[in-house]
């Protein structure tokens, strides 16, 4: 992985992730906006997602809301991921794919927090009542599931195990909606391997000490 996106900098520089650098000016102007005293609430209205919204505007939200930064967390952590954590998957493997994982995770979470408000904080996997009015926005969902599926693409197992055992340490330090639906992104793209492993192309995983696949 480091030579397949050490090559791509050096020979096409700024120009290997056109998508990424786009994601980090779209992910900055949120910030700014939603920090003034007219942008907030449109930001709201097109990014803000809540688990009391009903399902098809939290879905008509979801694009939009993993570029909107999370309020009560700074805005350096969510474009550092965004940058680290989406050009690499964009050079290792493409910008659509890229977009496809990521919606895949931040859709996983987001689906989750309905569920567990459902289920009540008395069920193993539920969550509070009062989590169904959190503000659920930022990259950090799509960030740890694109991690992963890196980690899988290019066998880097142990990797990919720290990543899964950082975030069951998060829920049992924070035991949060984020940790929670970090878990749910998880499962979501664990799946994506299984299903890719089983009946996706037989070259879609990066053999050890190889390039991508063409």
């Amino acid at each position: 992985m480091f030579w397949t996106v050490r090559d791509a900098l050096v020979r096409d520089t700024w120009r290997a992730i056109p998508m990424t650098l786009g994601a980090v000016c779209l992910t900055s102007i949120f910030q700014i906006v939603q920090n003034t005293s007219w942008g907030f609430q449109p930001v709201q209205d097109l990014g803000s997602v809540m688990a009391v919204d009903p399902f098809w505007l939290a879905l008509l939200r979801t694009p939009l809301s993993l570029f909107v930064p999370a309020l009560d967390l700074p805005v350096w952590g969510a474009l550092a991921q965004v940058l680290l954590v989406f050009g690499i998957a964009e050079i290792c493997i493409g910008w659509w794919r890229t977009l496809v994982i990521g919606y895949v995770a931040t859709l996983a979470g987001t689906t989750y927090a309905r569920i567990g408000v459902a289920l009540g904080p008395e069920h193993p996997f539920g969550l509070p009542v009062s989590d169904r009015i959190v503000n659920d926005t930022g990259p950090s969902a799509a960030v740890v599931g694109l991690a992963l599926y890196l980690c899988w693409r290019y066998r880097a197992y142990l990797t990919g195990a720290l990543v899964i055992l950082a975030m069951i340490g998060e829920v049992m330090i924070k035991n949060n909606l984020a940790g929670k639906e970090h878990l749910a992104a998880i499962a979501a793209v664990m799946t994506v391997c299984v299903v890719r492993a089983q009946w996706g192309p037989v070259r879609s995983r990066v053999p050890v000490g190889q390039g991508p696949p063409p």
